[in-house]
């Protein structure tokens, strides 16, 4: 039989203590590397997962971006088609007007004669708006600018209404889609419309304004302005509905005349 002595007891009980601290700091480390371990896998797994989740979107991106050159080709073919087809028919038919119009001798026949050439002159400026409007490379705000500016004039310059144009920071080749640009021209040609037909001005100004991704087109004139007390016409709730539809905004004041503002976000 062993017998320990009591001043071996404190020796045991010291190495004792030893081995379990050091078991549990085995056990602690052990835990803290299966812990690191599982951490870095599922690191490993969300990168996986995002790099999977990229190549998607890049490929439905690819995709989308395949689609909008389809369809740009597409808006191209079909404005080569009416300006060569639609155009040269429209042409033909304003030069054979022409002619009967040089033989006629009826005053009434020469009246229906010159509302067909009008006719054709109106087709043709139609025929125009679309041609400029499917042009992919019209969509910068330069480009929607400098139609605007030549519409209003020529719009204009046969009523007693003055222009004045006014342009502020507008950055010339900031990029507009060609939905913002044909339904801000809609909204243009239905204001000088409205203008010409109901305001009782002499003078209008269309102002470019340009803050960053905001852009802004005013239409001011100096009439008699929005009677309250009649109804809102189909003109006014479909130039809203046109900037709604784009995410932008229509506003319209009436003190001292007229005043329409269209805001897009670019």
């Amino acid at each position: 039989m062993i017998i320990i002595l009591k001043e071996e007891l404190p020796q045991i009980i010291k190495s004792t203590y030893i081995l379990a601290i050091l078991i549990v700091l085995f056990f602690v480390t052990f835990i803290i590397f299966v812990v690191l371990m599982y951490n870095r896998k599922q690191l490993l797994y969300l990168k996986e997962q995002q790099l999977k989740e990229s190549e998607h979107q890049n490929q439905l991106l690819q995709k989308e971006l395949e689609k909008q050159k389809l369809i740009e080709k597409e808006r191209e073919r079909i404005s080569h088609d009416m300006h060569d087809d639609l155009g040269a028919g429209i042409s033909a038919l304003k030069l054979q007007a022409e002619f009967l119009k040089q033989r006629a001798e009826d005053e009434d026949l020469k009246t229906d004669i010159d509302e067909l050439l009008k006719t054709s002159e109106d087709m043709n400026l139609s025929m125009r708006e679309m041609l400029w409007s499917l042009n992919s490379g019209n969509d910068t705000l330069g480009s929607f600018i400098d139609y605007a500016k030549s519409y209003a004039q020529n719009f204009l310059k046969k009523t007693t209404i003055v222009l004045h144009i006014e342009n502020e920071n507008v950055i010339a080749e900031t990029s507009i889609t060609t939905e913002q640009r044909r339904n801000l021209f809609l909204c243009l040609k239905e204001s000088l419309n409205n203008a010409y037909k109901h305001s009782r001005s002499d003078r209008l100004t269309l102002a470019f304004i340009q803050h960053e991704k905001e852009f802004m087109m005013k239409i001011s004139d100096n009439g008699v302005g929005i009677d309250p007390g009649k109804p809102k016409g189909n003109g006014l709730r479909n130039m809203k509905r046109r900037m709604q539809e784009q995410n932008g905004h229509c506003e319209v004041t009436t003190e001292n005349g007229t005043h329409l503002f269209f805001r897009i976000e670019l």
